[in-house]
């Protein structure tokens, strides 16, 4: 258990270094590539999970699209990225049309497919607007301290003193205790990281933001938890030791990411 918690300080520590020197030193452009590139592998764990062996077809849209949508977000006006999802839908149902066969005649594939190119691309690709606005490296570093300060109390808090089971059919190892650990280690992160770099917002914004994004973000792993539940998956895979695959990384912050940049858009103003 102690080799587990060594490799997943090893592999945070590695990839945080990477990440902060993307966030502060590349460019949008740069940022956007590796947001892509997460997305992708994101996409193809997802594939692996819901799919599993076969269904090419299917993968390969899912792949696509996980590259198209991130750049249009770059680089495309909002109503054209309205205009990519909605294509996107189109597409996958009439391809659907033109290869279905009697003996895999199953419509769930079109949802699963659209399923996954809303969960990943779409809700990441917000990485990529947030990055756009005034002081965007910061807040992107901020939903980073948000998600991992608060992921990182409840994993030692719910190892030694969790008793009571949050959730228990969807997540087996969460606890209420760690729930708790989780909200008050994301409010504590987030007031102390934006004293020092985002001293012009008020305090009540920050304190709601690291309370709701907490919640919302255990709630956005307890999802991904329900979905590889229902397929028999305790990982997405095995990419980053201790730590499982790229979706169980992203997965609190599929959901953070949105609501923060929307809350800086339509509250903070």
């Amino acid at each position: 258990m102690e080799n587990v918690y060594a490799k997943r300080w090893i592999t945070g520590i590695i990839l945080a270094v990477v990440i902060l020197g993307i966030i502060f030193f590349g460019s949008a452009e740069v940022l956007a590539a590796v947001i892509t590139l997460f997305i992708i592998g994101g996409v193809w764990e997802y594939n692996n999970i819901v799919f599993g062996k076969g269904f090419f077809k299917e993968k390969i849209e899912g792949l696509i699209f996980a590259f198209i949508i991130p750049l249009t977000v770059l680089w495309g006006s909002s109503q054209i990225v309205i205009a990519v999802l909605a294509f996107c839908i189109m597409s996958v149902f009439i391809l659907f049309l033109w290869s279905v066969k009697e003996s895999t005649f199953d419509i769930l594939t079109v949802a699963k497919v659209i399923f996954g190119i809303m969960y990943i691309p779409f809700l990441m690709s917000h990485f990529i607007l947030l990055r756009k606005i005034p002081a965007g490296e910061f807040w992107i570093l901020f939903v980073l301290v948000l998600a991992f300060a608060g992921d990182t109390a409840a994993l030692y808090i719910g190892k030694y003193f969790g008793k009571n089971k949050l959730l228990a059919l969807v997540s087996p190892g969460k606890t209420v205790e760690g729930t708790i650990a989780l909200v008050i280690g994301s409010i504590a992160a987030c007031l102390i990281y934006s004293y020092f770099f985002l001293p012009e917002v008020s305090f009540i914004h920050i304190f709601v933001l690291g309370f709701i994004g907490s919640i919302i973000g255990q709630l956005g792993d307890l999802c991904e938890s329900a979905i590889k539940r229902n397929y028999g998956h305790k990982d997405a895979s095995s990419l980053l030791p201790g730590h499982g695959g790229l979706l169980d990384r992203m997965d609190c912050l599929v959901f953070i990411v949105p609501f923060v940049y929307y809350y800086l858009i339509f509250v903070i103003g």
